[in-house]
């Protein structure tokens, strides 16, 4: 080395000062700073989306409970006073009254009846629709003779149940049956259920509450002036007009999930149940503000955590600019003693730079006999699939002739030809390794050279019974390159698959050729797939059994794809197993041309 060959210039340098160095501690606590800063922007970012899903979920599962309360209460309530006019039709107080028309006592029993069935009223009409009797006495006289709740009842052998929208909007439900005397109709008697009592339940508890009937029709509703509308009306009511409302609606919802539908301006989320009574069905509307108010609860507390590091951060970095100066002040008194630890520093480099030669000698001679031994068993690795496969021909010559099939055997000694002629190539080039950059590349057919691969991993994949899949262009796809490399690159990649799917019961490999704007060669089988990809292409690394291989296929099959230009990856797939591609620049048409 140069500075070894005249170790004399040392011995004059002046002991100079060293600069002062930079307080790395501060900078360290900037970069920590920073840090926190960007970790606490993820974190709240993170937390906020995640912590929105969750309690939006256990927000929309509670209104969907709540749903089924109602409608069970709701179900209930029909289903309790679906009985009574049954019975209050075979009263025989009341089919008298009708008869004789004596109804002094009439409306005491109704209302004596009430008490104990918790309706909301109960009114007896004669054959006319007239109320002869009820528990609310200022609708005794009036004539109902119109009134669906009559005129069913009156067609009707059983008890019919009927919807009615008063003037005010609002609906009466009711239950109604006919009373009998004899064979002739003598009334009927006509059972109202206060099913309103629940919408100001429901208006206590959540946000909007609504029932409709089998037509869509809103029956029921927190919100009175829905009553009448189907639930797209009633929505297109509550949706803000004005440009500022919907822009400030937008930006409302920032920690919220996109909302349902939109009431009074506010998000919300829709949850809908079935009643079992006549098609009717349940939807309630529940705002966000609750998840709002969750969320920002615990983002507050991350917040106020990372303030609290920031303000730790801030106070170290306070006290070391108070510190520094101290520390300067120390550093001039050291920075003599380290002007003589220089001299001596010198003197003892000087002596390892000579040490140092002897050492580079040894590490020298240390390469070559690495580099022999790596270079014994790339040619080991690279000669043992033709010898593999010219042992299986052999074989099957050996068996043709025994069956007096010449010709065929002459075709395995051929092939037997074809092998031995690969492997001098092999042989050639491993022998030229240090003088590559000197190979002349020619156009090469991918698809001539995968078959050629293929017809050499004939007997394996034979003899394994592997189902191979290849997906191939219609057109020829030329590289620039060496095609006994290129091929040799693909017998590796083969061989792998092969090897990786030994323990899959039904073995698959597929192989896709692709050419766009460089040519990939994919080579997917279904084996268990990759366990260490960083270290995969590295030499003498490999997950087979001893004695199936040394790790060096990947790692001159890199360097093969590396010397033409190209890039050789590996990945695992999602649907299962590994992946690897092979990309190749395309060969330029002028080229293809001259080749041909």
């Amino acid at each position: 080395m140069s500075e070894s060959s005249s170790p004399s210039t040392h011995s004059n340098v002046p002991a100079l000062a060293p600069k002062p160095r930079p307080d790395r501690s501060v900078w360290y606590l900037r970069g920590a700073f920073l840090v926190i800063l960007a970790m606490a922007m993820v974190t709240v970012s993170v937390t906020n989306q995640w912590l929105t899903q969750r309690f939006t979920e256990s927000t929309k599962s509670r209104a969907e409970l709540r749903l089924v309360l109602y409608a069970g209460n709701l179900l209930s309530e029909l289903q309790r006073n679906s009985i009574v006019p049954q019975i209050l039709a075979r009263d025989p107080t009341l089919i008298g009254a009708l008869n004789s028309n004596d109804f002094s006592t009439s409306t005491q029993r109704l209302i004596s009846f009430v008490e104990e069935i918790g309706a909301a009223s109960l009114m007896l009409l004669d054959r006319e629709g007239r109320v002869v009797a009820a528990t609310d006495r200022s609708r005794l006289g009036s004539a109902h003779r119109a009134e669906p709740f009559f005129v069913e009842a009156l067609r009707a052998n059983s008890t019919v149940f009927s919807v009615i929208q008063r003037d005010t909007g609002a609906y009466s439900f009711s239950y109604s049956r006919r009373i009998e005397s004899g064979s002739q109709v003598s009334g009927v008697i006509v059972v109202e259920v206060d099913l309103a009592k629940f919408e100001n339940q429901w208006a206590g508890i959540s946000d909007a509450v609504h029932v409709s009937d089998s037509t869509g029709t809103i029956i029921l509703s927190t919100e009175p002036r829905w009553r009448g509308l189907n639930e797209a009306q009633a929505l297109a009511r509550e949706t803000p007009q004005s440009a500022i409302d919907r822009a400030i609606r937008a930006t409302a919802d920032w920690t919220a999930l996109p909302a349902d539908a939109y009431l009074q301006g506010q998000a919300v989320m829709r949850s809908e149940g079935r009643i079992q009574f006549q098609g009717w069905r349940i939807v309630s509307y529940t705002t966000y503000a609750s998840v709002r108010e969750r969320v920002n609860g615990v983002l507050a507390l991350e917040i106020m955590g990372f303030a609290i590091l920031l303000a730790i951060v801030f106070y170290f970095l306070s006290r070391k600019s108070a510190l520094r100066v101290a520390l300067f002040q120390r550093e001039s008194a050291e920075l003599r003693a380290l002007n003589a630890r220089l001299q001596r520093e010198i003197a003892e480099r000087e002596r390892v730079e000579k040490t140092l030669e002897v050492a580079e000698q040894t590490l020298a001679q240390s390469s070559k006999l690495a580099a022999l031994g790596e270079m014994s068993a790339a040619v080991s690795h690279e000669l043992n699939q033709p010898l593999a496969a010219m042992k299986t021909y052999l074989a099957g010559a050996r068996l043709l002739l025994r069956r007096n099939r010449p010709e065929e055997a002459l075709a395995s000694f051929g092939r037997i030809d074809g092998l031995i002629e690969r492997m001098g190539a092999i042989t050639r080039q491993l022998k030229s390794y240090a003088r590559k950059g000197s190979d002349t590349f020619v156009p090469v057919n991918m698809g001539d050279a995968l078959a050629s691969s293929l017809s050499i991993m004939e007997p394996q994949l034979r003899q394994r019974q592997v189902r191979i899949a290849r997906v191939l262009p219609n057109e020829p796809v030329f590289v620039m390159g060496d095609r006994v490399r290129v091929e040799q690159v693909m017998i590796n990649l083969l061989r792998n698959a092969l090897d990786a799917t030994k323990s899959v019961k039904d073995p698959e490999i597929e192989i896709i050729l692709a050419a766009g704007d460089t040519v990939t060669f994919t080579v997917r089988d279904n084996g268990p797939g990759i366990e260490d990809l960083d270290a995969l292409f590295e030499p003498f690394y490999t997950t087979k059994q001893p004695g199936d291989g040394v790790g060096l296929g990947l790692a001159i099959s890199s360097g093969i794809v590396n010397d033409h230009g190209g890039r050789l990856t590996a990945r695992n797939s999602q649907q299962g197993g590994a992946v690897f591609e092979m990309r190749l620049p395309v060969a330029p048409d002028d080229r293809i041309e001259a080749a041909e």
